[in-house]
């Protein structure tokens, strides 16, 4: 499920922070970041996917 999650990351950010911790604060700003720009979205959502997998 991890590998599906991080394609999700870098093609839709906020999708592959979604399917890691559900609807919350960092899926809110994720949201946030990829709409200010591309790059910090997908940087925020492998953060999270990575955070979560420990």
């Amino acid at each position: 499920m991890s590998v599906i999650r991080l394609i999700f990351s870098i093609l839709l950010p906020p999708v592959g922070v979604f399917l890691t911790v559900g609807i919350g604060g960092a899926f809110w700003l994720n949201i946030l970041l990829t709409l200010l720009g591309y790059l910090p979205g997908i940087i925020h959502a492998v953060w999270v996917i990575a955070k979560h997998d420990k």
